[in-house]
């Protein structure tokens, strides 16, 4: 059991929205359905809309993919993306016949990919190359027959922004390597404390974080007892992690921490039982548990995409 949900294991598939390393085929990411029947025409594509939000595409149907390429909507101000670096993006493709939505990661969660065509595709690796997180880009392309309308933001994959205070002595130390994984060293014999701990690492510069928004977060959990790493997704060929916030499905320590945080950010939490695994069968029950989580995207989950109509248990059976 993840040491941040605080759910039963059945429960996990149906509340928790897991991203998993994408395989793309060789192409785009997406799949495409039986043809309509039409005849095409030449139309121009434009995309509106704000950051963290579905675009909205106008065009004539059928869509003609003349020349596949794509183009720049807005540029990103991140870094740049590099070869085998990880890639999280959001997507939204609709088939260009009759505006029929193929994929629309706003409703769940963004997909985490690898920068090599292996991972991307061929087309999308290269429509992704030189730009920034933060980016927007649509990729026209036609697959299998299908005109495919693409839009694809470009997430962060660690925090960024600026640099909150330092924690004190009696707090964790927290040290990052150059892709932004993190190492925490406890204090040698201080008592953890009583209460919840909410640290800002690094302050970011995006949305607050709302309840019933579904939050995407790099994370490591250490024990305060031993300083034993518990918990972490920055490891190789583990994406980051997606769950709902402050409805009851993670630990209190984050629903309480994390609300109105904003994304970019890095926080520590230092979180003692009663606000984490007491009273449930983990093996965390009694334990303080330190978390460093950056917050990579926080969006609301639209209900239709969650397939639950009753609310789920929230202790561990």
């Amino acid at each position: 059991m993840s040491s941040w949900l605080r759910v039963i294991v059945g429960a996990l598939a149906a509340t928790t929205v897991a991203v998993t390393t994408a395989c793309a085929p060789a192409s785009l990411p997406v799949e495409v359905g039986p043809a309509p029947t039409s005849t095409a025409s030449q139309a121009p594509l434009q995309v509106t809309g704000t950051t963290g939000a579905p675009p909205t595409l106008e065009y004539e149907k059928p869509f003609a993919v003349v020349q596949p390429g794509s183009r720049t909507v807005w540029p990103g101000t991140g870094d740049v993306l590099e070869r085998d670096d990880p890639v999280l993006l959001n997507l939204y493709a609709q088939d260009g016949r009759d505006g029929t939505e193929l994929q629309n990661t706003f409703r769940t969660a963004p997909a985490a990919f690898t920068m090599t065509e292996r991972s991307l595709g061929s087309h999308l690796f290269e429509s992704l190359e030189g730009e920034r997180v933060g980016a927007r880009l649509t990729v026209m392309e036609e697959q299998d027959g299908v005109p495919v309308l693409l839009v694809v933001d470009v997430l962060p994959t660690r925090a960024s922004g600026v640099a909150g205070e330092a924690p004190g002595k009696n707090l964790p130390q927290v040290s990052l390597d150059d892709l932004g994984a993190p190492t925490v060293r406890v204090p040698r014999g201080v008592e953890p404390p009583s209460e919840l701990v909410v640290h800002p690492l690094i302050r970011g510069s995006g949305q607050q974080v709302r309840a019933g928004q579904i939050l995407t977060v790099e994370f490591t959990a250490v024990r305060w007892s031993d300083g034993g790493v518990v918990d972490t997704t920055w490891t190789e060929d583990t994406p980051p992690q997606s769950a709902e916030i402050g409805i009851g499905r993670l630990v209190e320590g984050w629903d309480q921490g994390l609300l109105e945080q904003t994304v970019g950010s890095q926080i520590m939490l230092v979180v003692p039982p009663q606000d984490g695994h007491a009273n449930t069968k983990s093996q965390l029950a009694g334990e303080t548990v330190v978390y460093v989580i950056d917050i990579l995207d926080a969006h609301k989950l639209d209900p239709r995409e969650a397939g639950v109509e009753e609310e789920p248990e929230k202790k561990e059976g």
